[in-house]
C-alpha cells in the first residue's frame, strides 16, 4: 500500500505494516519537487520503487500540478513511461 505521509513530505510505501521504502518530495507553488527515492534491502526487487513513482506522478496529475523529477530513479520511470512527460516542468 501507498500513503501520502504528509507530514513528512513523502510517500510511503507499506509491506505488512511496516515503511518498506519512500519517496522525498517538496511542494513548491504548484509543481512538486520529486527529491529521493529509497527502497529498504529486505524489499529490493519487488517492484516498489516503481509503485512510488506511479503513485507520486498519479498524485501529481490528480491535483493538476506539475512535477519536477529530480530524483534519478523518478526521471528514468518517466523515460519508460511517456504518458508522464506531460506534467513534467
Amino acid at each position: 500500500m501507498v500513503i501520502n505521509n504528509e507530514a513528512e513530505s513523502r510517500y510511503e510505501v507499506h509491506v505488512d505494516g511496516a515503511v518498506a521504502g519512500f519517496l522525498e518530495y517538496r511542494t513548491i507553488g504548484d509543481v512538486i519537487a520529486l527529491v529521493h527515492t529509497e527502497v529498504d534491502e529486505a524489499y529490493a526487487g519487488q517492484g516498489l520503487g516503481g509503485q512510488l513513482a506511479k503513485f507520486a506522478l498519479d498524485d501529481a496529475k490528480a491535483r493538476d500540478i506539475k512535477i519536477s523529477p529530480l530524483c534519478p530513479f523518478v526521471a528514468k520511470y518517466i523515460d519508460k513511461h511517456p504518458e508522464y512527460r506531460v506534467t513534467v516542468r
